[in-house]
């Protein structure tokens, strides 16, 4: 089996190494204790992927084409969005005391 170059791994996989990338991010700001800025990351990765999924042909778009495009755009920017929605507007609760 001949191997395959650089060029052509990542423009099959490009698309879903940089989603990967920004919740990798996403997943050590968390760890880090920065949970919102984490999640944020971790929203805006699925934004990135409805984007690239609408941006670029089914034989490019890699693992990213699980379902049918629009399901995928759908399903994509909106956990995404509530993610994102989510993370920015929890805010702290401070109990006070009886």
């Amino acid at each position: 089996m001949p191997s395959r170059g650089w060029r052509v791994l990542l423009a099959e996989h490009g698309a879903l190494l940089l989603v990967l990338a920004i919740a990798l991010a996403g997943m050590l700001r968390v760890l880090q204790a920065h949970w919102r800025e984490g999640a944020v990351l971790l929203g805006g990765a699925l934004i990135v992927a409805a984007v690239l999924r609408v941006a670029l042909p089914q034989e490019r778009a890699g693992l990213l084409a699980i379902r049918s495009k629009v399901v995928d755009v759908l399903l994509y920017s909106g956990f995404g969005l509530v993610m994102t929605v989510l993370a920015v507007t929890i805010t702290r609760v401070k109990l006070s005391a009886p």
